[in-house]
């Protein structure tokens, strides 16, 4: 049975208030395209279907073109809520919804059904857990002690009666401790909102949102797809794709990565204003696409965003880096190190060795360390 996994859609998201919409419908065309390409059985949608929690009119039309396209084509689709959509307008008409094989996520209240499909090698459940905090969990489960992100989901996932003898794919929006982080994802200081991949050992496949590079945590199993269009300059390098799983018989997961081609890239340039320039003229170039240009002039170019925007319509950002900019940097970043307290810096360097965050039990270790240390 072969699916595809996408996520982090963000209908309706502003760039540098640029307006993605467009780009929105080209690639989600190209994924219809691409589905039909690889001849899906299913299509699982992993949260922030929507940028905010009420959307523009526009972006909830171009989800209503794609999930049409897709019931025209009677692939089922199993979707969730992430943290940037609201759970209840994802939830909205899910009964009818399910009649064309479009399954939504409900508000989450203990319960969890999975959604059962079959194939030569037999059955195949599909669960779908939306995005939860650990408040929202705690009302369903008064009794028992939960406090975290992981005890949260650990329980929501230990409630699901789960068969371990068939195949079991899990849809959710989570952080698993360990993801790579990109600027345009939202961030919980201090890394609350960490999942262990461990409590999702149970299910042959997970199809996770919330990351938006792709990257797999752990097994190859537990996966982020990553974001169809890039949606910050940390991601300009990316190259972005969908993930397609096929499930054999029990144990036999194969995953691949189809690449995107969007309308518009989302491009760094760097040079002197003249290189910049005669860039257009001499490479083989979109000047449409979004950019950030850096120019290493020693001196400014007056209203060189107007004059740069006459070659290049989608410039997004303009920086310096020259003798100016860098002594700038220089003393900000001593500025903003003095006004740091000893604990926020080790927190800087914990993760920058450890690639995460501290944990509250590492941050309050610390802290008592730190505060008898100077006692």
């Amino acid at each position: 049975m072969k699916f595809i996994h996408l996520s982090d859609l963000h209908l309706g998201k502003r760039v540098n208030e640029f307006s993605m919409i467009e780009d929105q419908k080209y690639i989600l065309q190209q994924i219809l395209s691409l589905i039909d390409r690889e001849a899906a059985d299913a299509v699982l949608l992993a949260g922030d279907i929507y940028d905010k929690p009420v959307p523009p009119a526009e972006a909830v039309q171009v989800f209503d073109r794609f999930l049409t396209e897709l019931a025209k084509r009677e692939i089922p689709v199993f979707a969730v809520s992430g943290n940037h959509d609201s759970a209840e307008r994802i939830a909205f008409g899910a009964q009818i919804m399910s009649e064309r094989k479009v399954f939504l996520s409900p508000v989450y209240d203990g319960k969890i059904s999975g959604f059962m499909l079959c194939d030569e090698w037999g059955e195949v459940c599909v669960w779908l857990l939306p995005f939860v905090k650990p408040a929202v969990v705690r009302r369903a489960f008064e009794d028992e002690e939960i406090h975290t992100y992981q005890d949260a989901v650990r329980t929501a996932v230990e409630h699901m009666e789960i068969d371990t003898h068939r195949r079991n794919l899990l849809v959710a929006h989570q952080f698993v401790t360990g993801a790579s982080r990109c600027e345009s994802e939202e961030i919980n200081v201090g890394g609350i909102d960490n999942v262990d991949a461990a409590v999702f050992r149970e299910f042959d496949y997970v199809a996770l949102g919330h990351i938006h590079s792709p990257q797999h945590i752990g097994r190859e199993e537990v996966r982020y797809c990553g974001t169809p269009l890039k949606y910050s300059f940390s991601e300009a390098e990316q190259e972005k794709s969908v993930t397609v799983v096929e499930l054999r018989e029990k144990g036999d997961v194969r995953i691949t990565a189809r690449p995107l081609k969007p309308l518009r890239d989302l491009r760094r340039i760097r040079g002197t204003y003249l290189e910049v320039t005669a860039r257009s003229f001499y490479e083989n170039t979109n000047t449409e696409d979004y950019l950030q240009i850096t120019l290493t002039d020693e001196e400014d170019i007056p209203d060189g965003m107007q004059k740069l925007r006459v070659i290049y319509p989608n410039l997004m950002r303009l920086e310096y880096d020259n003798r100016r900019t860098r002594e700038n940097r220089s003393l900000e970043s001593v500025q903003r190190t003095q006004e740091k307290s000893e604990l926020e810096l080790f927190e800087e360097f914990f993760e920058l060795q450890n690639n995460q965050p501290m944990s509250g039990e590492q941050r309050a270790f610390a802290e008592a360390l730190i505060r008898e240390l100077k006692e």
